[in-house]
């Protein structure tokens, strides 16, 4: 009697969340659709031309590995 009173609370804790998933309130197909900005694609370009181009490359490992310059070994 024991094991189907643990096997029955199991099966509640496991079918809970599933009923709660379920229901939906409301009319359940009506959707809200958020107004997104448009995009201005010529005013995206000129703000990417105004970025100014790097001197130096950038290497983000740079920092970790040895520089490669094989002309100097430790002996």
């Amino acid at each position: 009697m024991k094991s189907f009173t643990v096997a029955a609370v199991i099966l509640a804790l496991i079918a809970t969340p599933t009923l709660a998933q379920s229901r939906r309130g409301g009319g359940g197909d009506e959707r809200k659709t958020e107004k997104k900005p448009q995009i201005d694609e010529k005013a995206y370009k000129a703000a990417l031309d105004r970025i100014p181009e790097p001197k130096e490359k950038y290497d983000p490992w740079g920092v970790t590995k040895p520089a490669a310059d094989p002309a100097k070994k430790p002996k």
